[in-house]
């Protein structure tokens, strides 16, 4: 039988899994230091790594699903 605290735990371990895995990347960490500074498109974060649009999408979206960042978009940015 499965309880709430155990339930709990799973939680927090998956969790703690995805903040983990986007903080193991130096380029998500260096994104996520930028982002300290203010807010910047994904254009923008991608410009100091010389990566592609997509490339830093997919970076962003690792630290949106670790909550480690909210997104928006402003008319098509």
């Amino acid at each position: 039988m499965i309880w709430f605290g155990q339930i709990l735990n799973l939680m927090v371990e998956k969790q703690l899994d995805a903040t983990f895995t986007a903080l193991a990347d130096p380029t998500r960490r260096g994104m996520l230091a930028d982002l300290m500074l203010g807010e910047k498109s994904i254009g923008e974060l991608a410009a100091p790594y010389r990566m592609s649009f997509a490339g830093a999408a997919k970076h962003v979206a690792v630290l949106a699903r670790a909550d480690l960042i909210e997104r928006r978009k402003v008319g098509r940015r």
